[in-house]
């Protein structure tokens, strides 16, 4: 038995997250093109709509895209991370990256072949249980590695590759509410 399995609801995974485009030809040339995922469904909408096309990421799951013709121009910093990467807030309600799922083997020649494909990308983050978060080396409490890098219209993406099983230790934080903001904002600016 997994642990902390869903008791409600019996979930298989991801059957698709859908993101909208400016241009769906950029975007197959990116997704399929330079990732290699396979375009797998294409759907016109009716009257003129747009159009809604699905890529393969594996284990039955798919990355969707809408392009629409009279859709709002991207708001980067608001519904989506800056392209800078320095600051990753984004609104309530927005869609702020998408992890894909790698071997912990593949992640450094994975950064290398994006990075070989002209794409900038990080150094492999090494996100850990330490103070700062993440180190340079792994170690023990490490529990995930990650390279990030961002799409033809800014949606952030992260190869992230697992390093050790979740336990129960690793649920430790209560969660915070919207009355926690202004504690959370003094901690953060150091007021």
């Amino acid at each position: 038995m997994r642990l902390n399995q869903n008791k409600e609801f019996e979930l298989r995974g991801v059957n698709h997250l859908a993101l909208v485009c400016r241009d769906m030809k950029r975007t197959v040339d990116f997704y399929s093109g330079l990732l290699g995922m396979p375009l797998v469904k294409t759907i016109e909408l009716p009257d003129g709509r747009g159009q809604h096309f699905f890529f393969d990421i594996g284990n039955g799951d798919s990355l969707a895209f809408f392009w629409f013709p009279d859709a709002p121009a991207a708001a980067p910093g608001i519904a989506s991370p800056e392209p800078s990467g320095l600051d990753l807030r984004t609104a309530h309600g927005s869609m702020n990256h998408v992890a894909f799922d790698v071997s912990p083997e593949k992640i450094d020649e994975y950064r290398d072949r994006i990075e070989a494909k002209g794409i900038r990308v990080t150094q492999v983050v090494n996100h850990d249980d330490t103070a700062a978060q993440t180190s340079p080396e792994v170690g023990e409490t490490t529990f995930v590695r990650s390279i990030y890098f961002f799409d033809p219209d800014g949606i952030l993406l992260e190869f992230a590759a697992w390093q050790r099983e979740l336990g129960d230790d690793d649920v430790r934080h209560a969660p915070a509410t919207e009355a926690d903001a202004d504690r959370y904002l003094v901690l953060r600016d150091g007021d």
